[in-house]
C-alpha cells in the first residue's frame, strides 16, 4: 500500500512528466500557458511547486484526446492523471 508521501511524489513525478509533455507541444504549451496565466518563466520557478502540479493535471484533464496522447506516450493507464 502506498503512504500519503508516496502517492504526493507519484503524482509529482506525473505532473512533471505531463508537463513535458506539453512542452514537446508548442500549440498545447502556448494553450496551457493561456489557461492557467503562467509565464515561460513560471514554467521552470514553479516546476517543485504542488499548486502547480495540480494545474498541470487540471488542464491535461480538460480534454480527453490529451489524456489518451499523454497516457499512450507514458505507458500508463488512462487513469492515471485523475489519480
Amino acid at each position: 500500500m502506498k503512504t500519503p508521501k508516496n502517492q504526493q511524489e507519484s503524482a509529482q513525478t506525473l505532473a512533471l512528466r505531463a508537463l513535458a509533455w506539453l512542452l514537446a507541444d508548442e500549440e498545447l504549451t502556448g494553450l496551457f500557458l493561456g489557461a492557467t496565466g503562467a509565464s515561460p518563466a513560471d514554467l521552470r520557478a514553479r516546476a517543485q511547486d504542488a499548486d502547480f502540479h495540480l494545474a498541470i493535471l487540471d488542464f491535461l484533464l480538460m480534454d480527453d484526446r490529451w489524456v489518451v496522447a499523454f497516457c499512450d506516450g507514458q505507458g500508463l493507464p488512462y487513469t492515471a492523471p485523475m489519480q
